[in-house]
This record gives structure tokens, sequence and C-alpha cells, in this order.
């Protein structure tokens, strides 16, 4: 890719970001305080963080894949169940998924 159309990409890419941020703003405040939307703007993160989980954990290139990823993510979901401080959960996780990776490589 050269850098003219790389640059192109990138300027386009930030006129749409501030446009769709103007078009959020000027919604009116009666259509934003419905408690329908409150609702729906509540689970929105977390429904983008469970997918970009998915994409990052479970796909590599274009293809499906089972790794040590997929174990230090199981891992880290049942420190978090059991309540664990995060620094452990990320500590575990990490351990996990390295140690797959050494077992298998």
């Amino acid at each position: 890719m050269s850098d003219d159309v790389l640059w192109t990409a990138v300027v386009v890419a930030s006129i749409g970001c501030y446009l769709l941020k103007l078009a959020g703003m000027s919604v009116p405040a009666a259509w934003v305080e419905q408690p329908w939307v409150a609702r729906i703007v509540d689970f929105v993160p977390a429904a983008l963080l469970a997918a970009l989980v998915a994409v990052q954990g479970l796909t590599s290139d274009d293809r499906i894949v089972v790794d040590g990823r997929l174990a230090g993510l199981a891992v880290a979901a049942l420190a978090l169940a059991l309540r664990a401080p995060f620094i452990v959960v990320i500590a575990l996780a990490g351990a996990t998924g390295a140690g797959v990776h050494l077992l298998a490589g």
C-alpha cells in the first residue's frame, strides 16, 4: 500500500469518525432519554468487548484457531469467576498461554 493511499484512508476515516460523533451529538435529548434506549446503550460496551475477545482469541488470519490464547482466556474467565485480583488474572492467563505455546511448540 502506498503512502498516498494510506494517508487518504487515515483522513477519510478521521472525517468519518468526526461526522459520526457529530451525528451522535445532534440527536434530540428526548430520544436519548427513552428507557429502551438507555437499556440498549448499557449493553453496547459489553457486546463490543465480547466481539473483540472472540476475534482476538479464536482467529488467526482468516481461520479459527484453537491454541494457547484460548487456554489463557479460559483460565482468565475461571479466575474472574473466582474473584481473583485483576493482576492475578492477567498473570495466570499469560502463564497459561505461554505454557501451552511451549508445550505445543
